[in-house]
């Protein structure tokens, strides 16, 4: 049995606000052990569950904040920010499930740090179905036939969750208190929480289903202001939705979509606020 681990930060126990979250802030050191301590629960969890594999992907900004020195040596890890399917890289049809860890809800919703992928992003839709990182990671997965069987974070990323792929095991380690502010667990009960969450997840996976993506999945991202939706209709067949700030690409599938998306909103970055 092989599984795959994303790992986000936001999400992750204790941390309530951006000074955890970000490398040039004071909390980061401590936030990056959090994290790594976190990591290692789900693994240790797997692997007691019989997992031959597991594959750790770290999947927060610069996607090299998980400590390989105190990374569980059980699993193999995933370091690096410039990969072409970020924070799903390398994830495939041989793996039996995927866990989604230390993430947050979508953009313009309640939950502690919400945004999706940058704060440039007002809104992202495939076809109708609106989305946030969760989601389209999750179709990511489902593309290839793996199930994400289990989502930790913030209270508000597992209902996020359970309203886009029924039977999902959640593992709530905080509960929302503002964007920047949590009632959180004591990491030793989180470590706890998320090995036994793991093992439900792992027990039942069979029962849960992959989210399957549409077809010629149709990707519109909705910018805070113009000068971004600008920028990501620069890549070639993107275009502004007139009277709007959302750029519309049409995919031939969910991955095309998924690399559209990265190079958009990177795009959407080089905006200048002058």
């Amino acid at each position: 049995m092989k599984i795959y681990v994303s790992v986000d930060m936001e999400g992750i126990t204790g941390l309530p606000d951006y000074t955890f979250v970000d490398s040039a802030r004071h909390n980061y050191e401590r936030a990056r052990r959090i994290m790594t301590m976190e990591a290692n629960a789900i693994i240790r969890a797997a692997i007691g569950q019989g997992a031959e594999q597991v594959l750790v992907n770290d999947s927060h900004s610069k996607m090299n904040n998980l400590l390989v020195e105190e990374l569980d040596p059980a699993a193999d890890l995933i370091t690096g920010d410039l990969k072409a399917f970020s924070m799903v890289q390398a994830l495939d049809e041989s793996f039996d499930g995927a866990i989604f860890a230390g993430y947050h809800a979508r953009a313009g919703q309640p939950g502690v740090m919400s945004h999706s992928m940058t704060f440039g992003v007002r809104n992202m839709h495939i076809n109708d179905v609106e989305i946030g990182e969760l989601g389209l990671n999750a179709y990511v997965a489902g593309y290839y036939g793996v199930p994400v069987i289990m989502v930790a974070g913030d209270d508000r990323a597992c209902q996020e969750a359970q309203s886009l792929i029924p039977g999902v095991v959640t593992a709530a380690v905080k509960q929302s208190i503002s964007r920047s502010a949590v009632k959180t667990l004591h990491p030793t009960k989180a470590h706890a929480l998320l090995e036994e969450k793991t093992e439900e997840a792992i027990a039942k996976r069979s029962t849960i289903q992959p989210l399957v993506p549409p077809a010629n999945p149709t990707l519109r991202i909705e910018f805070t202001n113009y000068g971004q939706a600008e920028w990501a209709a620069l890549m070639p067949g993107c275009e502004i939705e007139p009277g709007t700030t959302i750029v519309k690409f049409e995919a031939k599938d969910i991955l095309e979509a998924y690399r559209a998306m990265l190079v958009m909103v990177e795009l959407a970055m080089q905006t200048k606020f002058c």
